[in-house]
């Protein structure tokens, strides 16, 4: 198993400390026979991760990736309560910028938060193996993470000119028009470098949601927040890491091609 300690760049010594208690590989008939679909290196990191070393070791990764000197990756973690900013995000919508520590991350999008209780999936895959289709790629990441949250009962939803997977609030009052509430419970964000991919997704399991104050997330003020512990479901960390890398097997086996 190879670490993100050993790829390019090493991280700080307290990352590279942590204990990795899970490295698994995609089943043989992902692979063989097949340039398309390379093996898969999944790695859990224990603790919180400070963000500008995970960026810079991901971003190593990418670069392995692409020279061919190392398996696709997902890495599954925790930051320390941050915003980060996307290449379209506004600097009205940081609202309180001395709160925590701000980065930006190069990804598309805009404000985000990470912290605490919210699992974040940085994926590394190589699109030039996989379908070099930016739009079905975005589709089938928002297609893992309602199939994931499908297992917990939990109904994501799209939203057109809305980036990320929505949950109706109907245990909240309706909107002044009479629809159903949505609350956000993951965002997507992801950047390509030579059709390699990186950054990912993150999913709310048991964040402090008043952290999401600092900012206007995804620079989307007329829906809230929410999580997987928010909505009554007392769901781990472990049981969400099971229920990704199963729906990851299923959603991306064949590679990225969608019909839109």
């Amino acid at each position: 198993m190879v670490s993100p300690c050993h790829v390019g760049r090493p991280f700080s010594r307290r990352l590279c400390l942590i204990p990795v208690r899970l490295s698994l590989r995609c089943p043989d008939r992902f692979n063989r026979g097949s340039e398309k679909v390379r093996r898969m290196e999944w790695t859990v990191l224990e603790g919180l991760q400070p963000y500008a070393e995970t960026l810079a070791a991901m971003e190593d990764r990418v670069a392995a990736i692409s020279r061919g000197e190392a398996d696709e990756a997902i890495w599954l973690l925790e930051h320390p309560p941050l915003y980060t900013a996307g290449t379209s995000a506004r600097p009205e919508d940081l609202t309180q910028p001395d709160r925590f520590p701000v980065f930006t991350a190069g990804r598309g999008g805009q404000y985000t938060y990470h912290g605490p209780g919210q699992r974040v999936a940085y994926v590394m895959l190589d699109l030039n193996k996989r379908g070099r289709d930016v739009r079905c790629f975005v589709h089938r990441l928002e297609d893992w993470v309602i199939r994931t949250l499908g297992e917990f009962n939990v109904t994501g939803e799209r939203r057109e000119g809305r980036v990320g997977v929505w949950v109706q609030r109907r245990d909240k009052a309706p909107n002044p028009d009479g629809t159903p509430r949505e609350d956000k419970i993951a965002a997507i964000g992801i950047k390509l470098r030579r059709w390699v991919s990186f950054h990912g997704i993150s999913i709310n399991v048991e964040p402090d949601l008043s952290h999401f104050g600092g900012i206007v997330p995804c620079g989307i003020r007329e829906h809230g927040v929410t999580s997987l512990v928010d909505l009554g479901l007392p769901v781990t960390m472990t049981d969400l890491d099971v229920a990704l890398k199963r729906q990851f097997d299923q959603v991306f086996a064949d590679g990225i091609a969608c019909d839109l």
